[in-house]
């Protein structure tokens, strides 16, 4: 019988969005701060690919490789961000709201996963 890596998947996403909130965070108290660059983390599917903790076994190239379990980070120019500030930082207040709104859905997305397995799982558990 294979393990169930389901929880280990949603703490690994869980640990990601945590990340990707705080660089957020980080852009925000920065935002007046002169020639400050905004930082984004890579996509989850990027991070995902990088990593070998969930031992899946490659038996294609396009399959999951291996990598470091650190999750990078990478700079935002000024051109890729909405509007400058007059303190010449790249930081848009609306584009990085937007952004923590969506680390707020990915994030109830993956508690209600999360609870629905469990309760799966328990189901299972109890019927046997």
């Amino acid at each position: 019988m294979t393990g169930v890596y389901l929880f280990d998947l949603a703490s690994q996403q869980a640990r990601y969005l945590a990340v990707r909130q705080a660089t957020i965070a980080s852009n925000v108290a920065n935002a007046n701060t002169p020639d400050y660059k905004a930082r984004d983390v890579v996509p989850f599917s990027e991070v995902m690919a990088r990593t070998s903790t969930m031992g899946m076994s490659m038996t294609e190239s396009a399959h999951v490789t291996s990598g470091e379990g650190r999750i990078p980070t990478k700079p935002i120019s000024a051109s890729q961000a909405w509007d400058a500030l007059s303190t010449s930082s790249s930081v848009s207040l609306e584009q990085e709201m937007l952004k923590a709104g969506e680390v707020s859905r990915q994030h109830n997305l993956n508690m209600g996963i999360t609870k629905v397995f469990d309760r799966m799982l328990k189901a299972a558990v109890r019927g046997s």
